[in-house]
């Protein structure tokens, strides 16, 4: 299946929405409540365009222990800057720039609508894409998580969609290695695109990959994704311009550990299983 068409959001290209979530005017609207870290809704505005977006000032960040350096902020960047070298455009146009309450990230909001499908919200409140069912085993046109209690006493099958969208940010997630690919990520946007958003916990030098993508674990990787780590190797040798952009934003030691990831990745030619040593699935999945 081809990556869905770049965004044109209404007229601006990529490049034009970088310069409009980087230059443009921020304003604060409001606050996303029930996030661990300060989430403000704005919008910005450059040059007669306007558009929401998401703005997470570094002074809002709460502190992690695991995470001592840098910042959640760059980490969101770097992860949009991975994204790109794919060239699969899976997480939203993404900045680093000041605003009213300092440096922060500035996002490009997404309007999440259902799959075409779907057209109501299923009622545990998963996104479509993912499901709680009774059965022992996963119906056609779907891969099985693991087992789940949903209370008093009783268990469920968590399956996610056997889709090729899901499969690319699976392979997203292994590389950069992010700790908590959870449902409520996962944006289904019109013209077919999927979108991952909230990439703060993301480039330990340690393992941490913790998702609700494990269908595939231990699958061979697709040969579209053989050929994507192949160029994004090649992206990550010191000097280029991928590997200078990433040394701005994380430290040595995790941009080693993502070339390692890649390395390894492409070596075994397959999806990572849990390593045992780290919760494997986010909960709750929402």
């Amino acid at each position: 299946m081809p990556a869905p068409e770049r965004i044109p959001s209404r007229g601006l290209t990529e490049a034009g929405l970088r310069t409009l979530l980087a230059e443009g005017e921020l304003t604060v609207l409001g606050q996303v409540r029930g996030a661990s870290n300060a989430v403000l809704y704005c919008t910005v505005a450059y040059e007669g365009e306007e558009r929401p977006c998401v703005y997470k000032p570094v002074a809002g960040e709460q502190p992690l222990w695991d995470f001592p350096d840098g910042t959640l902020a760059q980490r969101e960047v770097a992860a949009y800057e991975i994204s790109e070298a794919t060239g699969w455009g899976l997480v939203p146009p993404t900045v680093l720039r000041e605003g009213p309450y300092g440096r922060g990230m500035c996002q490009l909001w997404i309007e999440a609508e259902p799959d075409a499908e779907d057209t109501e919200a299923p009622a545990h409140g998963l996104p479509p894409l993912l499901a709680l069912v009774e059965d022992e085993q996963p119906g056609d046109g779907w891969k099985a998580v693991g087992f789940a209690e949903v209370g008093e006493g009783k268990t469920a099958l968590l399956v996610h969609a056997d889709d090729s969208r899901l499969r690319r940010l699976a392979v997203l997630d292994a590389v950069i290695n992010n700790g908590d690919r959870k449902g409520g990520h996962l944006l289904p946007a019109p013209g077919g695109r999927l979108y991952g958003i909230d990439h703060g916990v993301t480039f330990n030098a340690d393992d941490k990959l913790r998702t609700l993508l494990w269908g595939w674990a231990g699958e061979p990787l697709t040969p579209e994704a053989v050929e994507v780590l192949g160029r994004l190797s090649a992206g990550l040798e010191p000097g280029t311009v991928l590997a200078t952009r990433l040394a701005e934003l994380i430290t040595t030691a995790e941009l080693d550990a993502l070339r390692g990831r890649v390395a390894g990745l492409r070596e075994a030619g397959r999806h990572p299983q849990p390593s045992g040593e780290w919760p494997a699935i986010p909960w709750p999945p929402v």
